[in-house]
């Protein structure tokens, strides 16, 4: 969108952020939180991806849907994301609850909404977006709104052009020229039905799709309603956006793409969040958490203090302590401890919600193993949790080890090895 025209969308617009699912593909980091609490690049969680998005496009009104594990969520939620009374703006989790009409939890996407909509009919808006909470990417919502409103459109989903290659594992979307979506396919195996579902080339610049190799119409799971739409769409029984409710109201609907290209990663899997995470130690990462803002709770953690050592492309966030320590493409998350010795290859670390103490490291469950990483302990392709006791002299590696598999100290998850949040590791274990 041009930035002379300044479109506000604030007074019409209300967000929904779907963080209702279980999050069994992120287990264990979803054993003791709510996927969208799950921390990111050190200091953030996945849920201020979203919620930043939405500040940074002026859009303050803001319902974040969840039901597993929400209490260190609300605590996020209720510590970050402060208006004054004035403004009209909020950030409020609605977690699923039993009434007279429903007992059940929430059942897929759509019935999440469909369980809240006492809520969204008392609010004023015009439009509802919905947005997934596990998703990674910067999008300006005003342009995707003004392109719903110039259309006349019912509901407009965002679509991002994917290689052949990714297709048949995502929801396809087939477009006329005036870009109203006409097909909807999820994730289409039988090369013919793939090859009719072909973005035309001669489309590729009025859609401003940049390359020359054979595109496909993904659905990122954003979607825009007219309010009335909405109401019209949920009053039945399906549960799912994606599976039910968008393939029918094509037929129905003046549904349209608005067709988006840049950095966008679903890192709903230990192997993508894994992946996405250590991209941000690259020079230049695909995702900026730099420009604009993500906004996140403010901890007034002094700033990391490092006794000597040798990092190579890391990213340090605040209030940690390294020891002569060796750090190679990892991310140490706040409040981070390293003793002399210790070495990180590739090692999503997350820190710890607390600076440790004598008392508490003398407890017997915690083995008098301190919060952090033990002297002379190595640790390759692993993630560590939240307030993990990681002993001396320590090897830690997925290497040679099934790409999934349970161990009473450790996981394995699409070949990347996770140390659960607050796991104690005996001085000298190999894994």
């Amino acid at each position: 969108m041009p930035a002379s025209r300044h479109v506000s969308y604030s007074h019409n617009t209300l967000a929904i952020i779907m963080g209702g699912g279980q999050g069994t593909r992120l287990f264990p980091l979803t054993e003791e939180r709510a996927k969208p609490a799950v921390p990111l690049a050190g200091k953030f969680r996945l849920v201020d991806i979203p919620i930043s998005n939405c500040l940074n496009s002026d859009l303050k009104r803001i319902y974040l849907l969840t039901q597993f594990n929400s209490a260190s969520l609300h605590r996020h939620i209720s510590q970050s994301y402060k208006f004054d009374h004035f403004n009209g703006g909020f950030v409020e989790i609605l977690a699923a609850e039993q009434s007279f009409s429903s007992s059940s939890w929430y059942q897929g996407t759509a019935d999440a909404v469909r369980k809240n909509l006492q809520h969204f009919r008392s609010t004023n808006f015009d439009y509802a977006l919905i947005l997934s909470g596990d998703q990674l990417y910067r999008m300006d919502f005003r342009r995707i709104i003004e392109a719903h409103e110039e259309s006349s459109a019912d509901l407009t989903i965002a679509t991002m052009p994917v290689p052949a290659r990714e297709a048949s594992a995502l929801g396809i979307m087939h477009i006329n020229g005036e870009r109203r979506i006409t097909r909807f396919v999820e994730k289409p195996k039988d090369p013919e039905l793939l090859d009719s579902l072909k973005l035309d080339r001669a489309s590729y610049a009025s859609l401003g799709v940049k390359g020359d190799e054979q595109f496909y119409l993904a659905s990122m799971g954003i979607y825009v309603f007219n309010r009335d739409v909405l109401f019209e769409l949920l009053d039945n029984n399906l549960t799912d956006f994606g599976k039910h409710i968008i393939p029918g109201a094509i037929q129905t609907h003046r549904v349209f793409s608005n067709v988006f290209q840049g950095y966008w990663e679903d890192i709903g899997t230990i192997r993508s969040f894994f992946e996405a995470s250590l991209d941000q130690t690259a020079e230049r990462p695909k995702f900026n958490f730099f420009d604009p803002p993500v906004f996140t709770r403010p901890r007034f953690l002094p700033p990391s203090k490092i006794n000597a050592a040798a990092i190579e492309h890391a990213v340090i966030s605040d209030g940690c302590i390294i020891n002569k320590a060796r750090i190679q493409h990892s991310v140490v998350g706040i409040r981070g401890i390293l003793e002399e010795g210790a070495a990180l290859n590739r090692v999503v670390m997350m820190g710890a919600d607390y600076y440790d103490s004598a008392a508490r490291v003398n407890q017997p469950e915690n083995q008098g193993i301190p919060i952090g990483i033990g002297r002379g302990t190595r640790i390759d392709n692993a993630i560590v949790d939240k307030n993990a006791r990681i002993g001396e002299a320590c090897v830690l590696s997925p290497a040679e080890k099934p790409e999934n598999m349970d161990h009473p100290l450790y996981y394995v998850r699409d070949g990347v090895l996770i140390i659960p949040k607050g796991r104690v590791i005996p001085n000298g274990t190999v894994i």
